[in-house]
C-alpha cells in the first residue's frame, strides 16, 4: 500500500485493517501521534485526513489510501505554525502527552472557523487532557486566531496575539 503522509508517499507492507495510528508510528516511524485510549475517545491520536481531524486509532489504514494524511510532524518543520507558537507562548502543556492531538484538533477548528468563540472552541475541542490545561488550550486557540481574547485563562499576554508574546512573531521569518 502507498500512504501520502505529510506530503510524502510511503510504501507500507501492512494489513489494510491495521489502525492508521500504528501504520504512522510503527511502519513509517512518525511517533508524534500518540496512543491514548484506542477507542477514539481521548484524541491523543488526532491527525488530519484530507484536512479533517480524525482519531487515527479507529481509522483503518485502508481508509487513508489515496488521501492526504498530516501528522504533528507535518504541521511545520520548525514549529512555526501559529497554533504551535501560541502553545509555546502560553506554556499550554504540562505533561504534554495529549498535546499533539490537541494541536491538530485546534488547527482543524481554525481552518473551519478562523475566529471561534469560547463556545465554538469548547464544542470542537473534545480531546481529553488529563492535566486539565483546557483554559490554556482555549487561550492559545484565541491567540493563534488573533481574536485578542484570553479565553478566561489565568495566563493572558497583552492583546492576546502572537505578536505580543515575548520572542514570538507571527511572521516565521522573524524569530527572536
Amino acid at each position: 500500500m502507498q500512504l501520502n503522509v505529510n506530503g510524502r508517499n510511503h510504501e507500507v507492507d501492512i494489513e489494510p485493517e491495521m489502525p492508521l495510528l500504528w501504520a504512522l508510528r510503527e511502519a513509517i516511524g512518525l511517533t508524534g501521534t500518540k496512543y491514548g485510549c484506542g477507542i477514539a475517545q481521548c484524541g491523543a491520536c488526532t491527525v488530519h485526513l484530507d484536512g479533517e481531524a480524525v482519531r487515527s486509532c479507529s481509522i483503518p489504514v485502508s481508509a487513508a489510501i489515496g488521501r492526504r494524511v498530516v501528522t504533528i510532524e507535518g504541521l511545520s518543520r520548525d514549529n512555526s505554525h501559529p497554533v504551535q507558537k501560541a502553545w509555546v507562548a502560553l506554556d499550554v502543556p504540562q505533561c504534554g502527552y495529549c498535546q499533539s492531538g490537541q494541536i491538530m484538533a485546534a488547527v482543524a477548528l481554525l481552518h473551519k472557523n478562523p475566529k471561534p468563540t469560547d463556545k465554538d472552541i469548547d464544542a470542537a475541542m473534545t480531546n481529553i487532557c488529563r492535566c486539565g490545561t483546557y483554559q490554556r488550550i482555549r487561550a492559545a486557540i484565541h491567540m493563534a486566531a488573533g481574536t485578542g481574547k484570553g479565553g478566561g485563562s489565568i495566563i493572558h499576554l497583552g492583546s492576546g496575539s502572537i505578536e505580543s508574546a515575548p520572542g514570538i512573531s507571527a511572521d516565521p521569518a522573524i524569530q527572536a
